[in-house]
């Protein structure tokens, strides 16, 4: 029984102790480095696209242009 309650003794406080050093916050470097790896996959993914809609406006426009001098010298 003795053997019991100094067991307790020691485990008790180590628990304590060890759930209060748990932060949900605590990112360490591995975790901004995936987060930086994840950035740069939508960086990759969003510039392409931002591009593309560039030209199909400009593609857009250029027709309605096109389409306006034609309907101009008829």
């Amino acid at each position: 029984m003795r053997v019991l309650a100094t067991l307790m003794g020691i485990l008790a406080p180590v628990t304590a102790w060890a759930a209060t050093g748990v932060r949900e916050d605590a990112s360490g470097i591995f975790v901004w480095v995936f987060l930086g790896f994840c950035a740069m996959i939508v960086v990759a993914q969003v510039v392409p696209s931002l591009l593309l809609m560039t030209g199909m406006a400009k593609g857009i426009a250029s027709v309605v242009k096109d389409e306006k001098v034609a309907a101009k010298n008829q």
